[in-house]
């Protein structure tokens, strides 16, 4: 199914018969694959930029590392981490620029500075407001699932319903129209390997609410849970496996660590879901 999801700065994304995939680039000390990376402003453009080179269309900067019992960052310590970078990327590239933040604040001054997407991992509900920045930029919004302070209900899929539905209402309240979200099931956010690996069998039955859907789980915990792979960096085959799996899911974009790879493999994926090579 093709659609076309409304960015910020009049931007457009078509989702259709190839996958997309959105590189990571943390500007953190502390993220669990790829913290402390980079020393420079100069240091996270050129990663973005070899990032777009392997067949990125989107690169997702984040100040503030996600991983589970870390340290919350303030707003204006995340923002000091990420906007130069994402003012630098404008200027030297026309790559789409999402930010990974759940603070009203940050959204805005990254959208300002030139992201065309809010990536929430707190799915809107954390500081509602950002819902409003959303509506008024025309931000194209991630709403991301998660588990992490509340109760679960014991069905993943339930679950996901339950949680994105709420969040789904705060957007529709602010004024965020449809061809703005896209919806993450939030892989690794407070779910356990056996739900995790439950959520992917059923994946397929998100599409019931009707939007585009990405796959964040690069290099995640439960990975080297499964595959025996303590280290982060040694996931990469795991994560290929999950983003095949995914596609065939009729998932549309692929957070990643490891774009070169995760290409190759949703070129595969994309010519076997079309027939023909």
């Amino acid at each position: 199914m093709k659609r076309i999801w409304h960015l910020a700065h009049g931007r457009t994304l078509t989702l259709a018969d190839k996958a997309i995939i959105m590189g990571i680039l943390n500007i953190t000390p502390d993220s669990f694959s790829d913290g402390g990376s980079y020393d420079s402003v100069e240091a996270a453009v050129a990663a973005a930029g070899h990032m777009v080179e392997q067949g990125a269309q989107i690169i997702d900067i984040g100040g503030e590392t996600t991983k589970p019992n870390a340290q919350a960052v303030d707003p204006a310590t995340e923002q000091a981490r990420i906007l130069p970078v994402i003012r630098m990327l404008k200027e030297k590239s026309d790559v789409i620029l999402s930010v990974d933040t759940y603070h009203a604040q940050t959204a805005q001054q990254a959208v300002d500075a030139g992201a065309h997407i809010i990536n929430d991992v707190r799915g809107l509900q954390k500081e509602p407001d950002i819902a409003r920045i959303a509506a008024q930029t025309g931000a194209g919004v991630v709403i991301m699932h998660t588990g992490r302070e509340r109760e679960k209900l014991p069905d993943v899929i339930e679950d996901q319903n339950h949680f994105l539905e709420k969040s789904l209402a705060i957007a529709a309240a602010a004024g965020i129209k449809a061809g703005q979200i896209v919806l993450d099931p939030g892989f690794g956010f407070a779910k356990s390997p056996q739900e995790n690996i439950t959520l992917m069998k059923r994946a397929a039955e998100l599409q019931h609410f009707g939007f585009p859907l990405l796959a964040g789980i690069s290099r995640k915990r439960f990975l080297g849970a499964i595959t025996g792979r303590e280290e982060a960096k040694e996931r990469d085959h795991a994560t290929c496996a999950t983003s095949v799996i995914l596609r065939m899911a009729d998932f549309d974009i692929f957070r990643v660590h490891n774009v070169a790879a995760n290409r190759d493999v949703l070129a595969l994926a994309d010519t076997v879901r079309a027939g023909k090579a």
